[in-house]
C-alpha cells in the first residue's frame, strides 16, 4: 500500500513539473514582451489568487465594489464562469446566473448601481466597457479573479490567500493547488490573508508576514469572514414572520445545503446557533439538476417542522431563476450573506490605499494635472 501511495505522490510530482514548465514559459514569454500584456490608461484593479479553490476572491471583490461604489461610478468584469453564454455580455435586468454566471450575478443582485460585465477576453471586456458612451462617467473596473490573465496588465493587481492553506505551504498542479509558482506573487501590489480567525493573536501575524515576506512595494493585509443575517430568497412565498438567525436557538431544524469550495465555515457559523442541523453537500458551481433537487426535498421532508432550507449566496443566485426547483421549498429556503472584515486595525488603510489609487489615476485627475 504504500509503495502504491508512493508511485502516485511521483506521478504527480512529475506531472507538477511539467506543468510547472509551461506555466513558467508562458510568464516568460509576457514578462520579454513576446506574448503582448496590455494596460489601460485607466483604473484597473484585479482580484485573484494563486490557488485553484476558493480564498474568498468574490466577497472581497463586493467589499471593494461597495468601496469605490459610494463615491464614484464602478463596473465589474469576469469571466463568467459555467454561464450558457459566450462573448461579452453586459448584465440588464434580464441577466441570470446562466446568462453571466452564478458569481457575477450574485454582484448584481447585491449591488443593482454596479455596473457588470462578463467576457472570456478581459481585454475586448475592458475596452468594451470603456467605449460604451451610455456607461460613463465610469471611475474604475475591478476584474474578478484575473490573477492568472496576463493579457491585461492592472494598475493595481490584488492577490489573495487562504489563512488555513498559504500559497507559500503550497505546491504546483497536480501535486498541490497552486496554478502557478510562489515567485509570482512578485506581481501583486496588495497581498491579502484571507479566511483568518478573529482571535489572532501578534505571534501569528508575524509568523504569516515571515512565511509571505512581502517586498518593499507589497502592502500585506488580514481578514476574516463575518455573517450577516440570513434572508428569505423568495420572500414574496414567506407567508408569515420571516425566520432571523436568533430563531435557530429555539430548536430550529437546518438543513444546509452547499456547492461551494470550502463550507466548512458556514457549518461553524450554523453551530454557533444550534446543532440541529444536517448537510447536502455538491461541488463548487453545481448546477443544480431535477435530481439534486429531489434529493434536497426528501431529506427536507424527513424532518418535523419547524425547520428551513440555508443555502450561500453563491447557491441562491443559480436557484433563484431556476425552473426546475419545486415551488414547495420555495418558501423555506434562507440564504446567509457573508462579508469581508479587516482584522488588527487595517480598513481604514486599505480604503485609503484603494481610493488613492483610483483618484491618482483617474482620467479627470490627469487632466486637471495637465491643464496645470
Amino acid at each position: 500500500m504504500n509503495k502504491r501511495f508512493f508511485l502516485i505522490d511521483l506521478i504527480l510530482w512529475m506531472l507538477s513539473g511539467i506543468y510547472a514548465l509551461v506555466v513558467r514559459s508562458r510568464n516568460w514569454l509576457f514578462d520579454r514582451g513576446f506574448l503582448q500584456s496590455k494596460s489601460f490608461d485607466f483604473p484597473v484593479i484585479s482580484v485573484g489568487n494563486l490557488t485553484v479553490g476558493g480564498t474568498g476572491k468574490t466577497p472581497h471583490t463586493e467589499y471593494i465594489l461597495s468601496l469605490l461604489g459610494q463615491s464614484m461610478k464602478v463596473a465589474a468584469l469576469s469571466r463568467g464562469y459555467k454561464r450558457k453564454t459566450s462573448g461579452f455580455v453586459l448584465a440588464d435586468a434580464h441577466a441570470t446566473g446562466a446568462t453571466i454566471g452564478d458569481e457575477p450575478y450574485q454582484i448584481k443582485r447585491k449591488f443593482p448601481e454596479v455596473i457588470v460585465a462578463v467576457d472570456g477576453s478581459r481585454r475586448r471586456g475592458i475596452a468594451r466597457l470603456l467605449a460604451n458612451k451610455d456607461l460613463q462617467p465610469l471611475s474604475a473596473i475591478v476584474l474578478d479573479d484575473a490573477f492568472q490573465h496576463r493579457y491585461v496588465t492592472p494598475g493595481l493587481n490584488i492577490l489573495i490567500t487562504d489563512c488555513n492553506r498559504l500559497f507559500t505551504d503550497d505546491h504546483i498542479l497536480p501535486y498541490g493547488r497552486l496554478r502557478e509558482s510562489v515567485h509570482s506573487k512578485n506581481r501583486a501590489h496588495i497581498i491579502i490573508v484571507s479566511k483568518c480567525p478573529e482571535t489572532m493573536r501578534p505571534m501569528d501575524f508575524r509568523v504569516i508576514s515571515k512565511k509571505i515576506n512581502a517586498f518593499p512595494y507589497q502592502t500585506l493585509y488580514f481578514t476574516t469572514y463575518q455573517y450577516a443575517e440570513i434572508y428569505p430568497l423568495f420572500a414574496d412565498r414567506v407567508a408569515s414572520q420571516p425566520v432571523v438567525t436568533e430563531d435557530l436557538k429555539t430548536g430550529m431544524f437546518v438543513l444546509v445545503v452547499t456547492g461551494i469550495v470550502s463550507p466548512k465555515g458556514v457549518y461553524e457559523h450554523v453551530e454557533k446557533y444550534t446543532t440541529a442541523y444536517d448537510k447536502v453537500v455538491f461541488s463548487d458551481h453545481h448546477d443544480f439538476s431535477r435530481r439534486d433537487y429531489a434529493l434536497i426535498k426528501q431529506k427536507f421532508d424527513e424532518r418535523q417542522t419547524p425547520k428551513i432550507l440555508l443555502v450561500t449566496e453563491k447557491d441562491a443566485a443559480r436557484m433563484v431563476n431556476d425552473t426546475r426547483l419545486p415551488d414547495e421549498l420555495k418558501p423555506c429556503i434562507y440564504v446567509l450573506p457573508i462579508k469581508v472584515k479587516f482584522l488588527a486595525g487595517q480598513e481604514l488603510k486599505f480604503n485609503q490605499q484603494l481610493l488613492t489609487y483610483v483618484k491618482e489615476n483617474s482620467r479627470n485627475h490627469r487632466f486637471s494635472e495637465k491643464k496645470s
